[in-house]
């Protein structure tokens, strides 16, 4: 039933409101375990009994605490209300079933406006032991203590951010080619819940995954990004990012982060006589860097704790 200003709140309504788990959501489905989308870990609420003749001032004003708390986390601007007391008759002040909705679709979403998020220390760096002259690949998983608390790190607004790097300074012209493909065009490259985004700009986007985020990510690899050097001379060059899951999401603990750099093209080579401050291999593409980052979603907000992995490692690191 829809509810206007005055109504009296039905067991059965406020059943709904709390344990919903088909639209319209309620919030134990949204706020506390839910399923793929839906949920961001939080304690669920009492449930009423079928036939219930009385919801308590209690019930109702937990419900009115749940929703103003995940509201606050992603920044939705729900109905003013005030708490009821024990005595008082529950009445329906404003569209409860609305703001619902809102949140419900806010945690779909991702919280995309949720500001209360950190970016912590490196969760793992990777550098490749040798310049190479083909290409360098590097794997990085970053495990979560069980399949909800993946889910609840994305659904909250958590992001996993890509961070490639080169060590410049010895390659000559490659310096700058890879140089540009890390720092300058993708800069940090942030995977979220449902996209992908990157603070740099500029080279060929050759592969454009960036619509994928966690809920798009299966057992194989997904490319996030490709980019193809648009440097004269280098157009063979590139970087790729990609990622994948350990199992379908919602039973996923593990997500694997891949950087894969190809330097396909030479520089001239030097010969006696014409080496004088010129680097000694200049086909040889300079030490490339994978770092990952966790940006994760705390309790300064309206979240009971902070959500984050547990654990994290290099699966594999090879240059040639």
């Amino acid at each position: 039933m829809a509810y206007v200003a005055g109504d009296t709140i039905l067991d059965d309504e406020y059943q709904t409101f709390v344990a919903s788990s088909s639209d319209p959501y309620g919030y134990n489905h949204f706020a506390g375990t839910g399923a793929g989308q839906y949920g961001l870990g939080q304690t669920h609420l009492v449930e009423v009994t079928p036939n219930a003749t009385t919801i308590t001032a209690a019930q109702w004003n937990a419900l009115m605490t749940g929703i103003d708390n995940i509201a606050n986390h992603t920044n939705d601007s729900m109905t003013a209300r005030t708490a009821v007391v024990t005595g008082d008759t529950i009445a329906i002040k404003s569209a409860v079933a609305a703001d619902l909705a809102t949140l419900a679709a806010s945690v779909a979403g991702g919280c995309v406006n949720a500001t209360a998020l950190s970016a912590g220390s490196e969760l793992q760096s990777s550098q490749s032991s040798t310049r190479y002259a083909g290409s360098h690949t590097v794997e990085h998983t970053v495990t979560f203590a069980n399949g909800n608390n993946l889910r609840f790190f994305f659904n909250a607004g958590g992001k996993i951010r890509i961070d490639p790097s080169c060590v410049t300074g010895i390659d000559g012209l490659k310096d700058d080619v890879f140089n540009d493909l890390t720092t300058v065009a993708i800069g940090n490259l942030d995977l979220g819940a449902h996209a992908t985004t990157r603070s740099g700009s500029g080279e060929t986007l050759t592969t454009n995954g960036l619509a994928n985020g966690f809920h798009n990510l299966t057992t194989s690899y997904t490319t996030l990004i490709k980019l193809t050097s648009d440097n004269s001379g280098y157009t063979s060059n590139t970087l790729e990012i990609q990622a994948k899951l350990d199992a379908a999401v919602g039973t996923a603990t593990v997500i694997t982060i891949k950087m894969i750099a190809v330097d396909a093209d030479n520089d001239d080579t030097y010969t006696a006589g014409n080496t004088d401050g010129v680097p000694a291999n200049p086909n040889e593409a300079p030490r490339m860097t994978l770092a990952l980052i966790e940006v994760y979603p705390t309790n300064g907000e309206g979240l009971s704790a902070n959500i984050q992995s547990s654990s994290n490692a290099e699966v594999s690191n090879t240059a040639s």
